[in-house]
């Protein structure tokens, strides 16, 4: 009889294989030996649980998709939060360790390469899209008008996946990724300071 809990141990311990594997391989070298083989568990429990590798990198990719959710709901949930104070724990959000870590970094920059082939992943990737700047569109329409608040939304999801993308690709990514935060928050105030933040009723 199998034990409590024993199945999403097993979904981790795979998903954290999938991360490890794709970081020292690539997602297109990794396969369901060398994720099994990190794991330490057999082969035939990846189809069990996940049907194969393309649904356990799935899989995966919802994980980090949770885990920055839950970074940003961490931070927002702590303390009662001004409309810029807000923004900028989205941008803390999308670069917290666990989104910059090398397997996350490698595991994101793999997905994005094979989202732009595969419907699954695509669908993902929008999810991804369309929750940032739906996070981002929520604050500045309390602080701008319609318009600007489109407006700076775009900008600062552009900025973020922009600079994200650029601290991952870079020699000294933790560097990167820090200044990158910074700018992205100099960013926001500066937006709002062009845009007059006119705090709508």
């Amino acid at each position: 009889m199998p034990k409590v809990g024993m199945k999403s141990l097993r979904k981790k311990q795979l998903i954290n294989a999938t991360l490890e594997s794709v970081a020292q391989y690539g997602l297109q070298n990794t396969t369901i030996v060398t994720i099994s083989r990190l794991a330490g568990l057999s082969s035939g429990i990846i189809s069990h649980y996940f049907g194969g590798k393309q649904g356990l990198v799935e899989a995966t990719v919802k994980y980090l998709l949770e885990q920055l959710k839950l970074s940003l709901l961490e931070r927002v949930a702590q303390q009662p939060l001004s409309p810029t104070e807000r923004l900028k724990s989205i941008v803390d959000a999308n670069f917290s360790q666990s989104q910059r870590s090398v397997a996350a970094t490698k595991m994101w920059l793999s997905f994005w390469a094979q989202s732009m082939h595969d419907p699954a992943l695509a669908r993902l990737q929008h999810i991804n899209n369309k929750r940032l700047y739906s996070n981002l569109i929520f604050s500045f329409r309390q602080l701008l008008d319609k318009d600007s608040a489109v407006i700076a939304a775009q900008q600062t999801a552009a900025m973020i996946d922009g600079f994200w993308l650029r601290s991952a690709l870079s020699p000294r990514p933790e560097e990167e990724f820090e200044q990158a935060q910074r700018l992205c928050k100099n960013s926001i105030d500066n937006l709002l300071k062009q845009y007059g933040e006119v705090t709508c009723l």
